[in-house]
């Protein structure tokens, strides 16, 4: 466990945007070159093919957190110290009491 636990599996929102432009790009470049290569090859299955190669690089390369992904961490804010408590939440019937205005559910 204690190498799993080393291993970084998150990817700052910097990084998820690089990673989906990665991919479409990889995607468009290799759809359009499988679309011209099956076209002159006169055989859909060479454009598949091709296609499924750019789909298999592109998941290598956007899927792990690779250590580009990772270059913009989110700064959280420290925790307080006190303990607030949440005011009690009054229900839309007694706030319709108080105001004076109340639905009337007949219609």
């Amino acid at each position: 466990m204690g190498f799993l636990d080393s291993v970084p599996t998150h990817m700052d929102y910097k990084g998820q945007k690089l990673a989906e432009q990665i991919f479409q790009a990889i995607i468009m470049l290799f759809g359009i070159v499988g679309f011209i290569w099956g076209y002159v090859c006169e055989q859909f299955v060479q454009t598949v093919y091709i296609l499924g190669a750019g789909f298999v690089l592109s998941c290598i390369l956007t899927l792990p957190p690779w250590p580009m992904y990772r270059r913009n961490p989110v700064a959280w804010q420290k925790p307080q110290q006190h303990v607030a408590t949440a005011p009690v939440v009054e229900n839309t019937v007694q706030l319709a009491r108080k105001s004076g205005k109340r639905k009337d559910k007949s219609r």
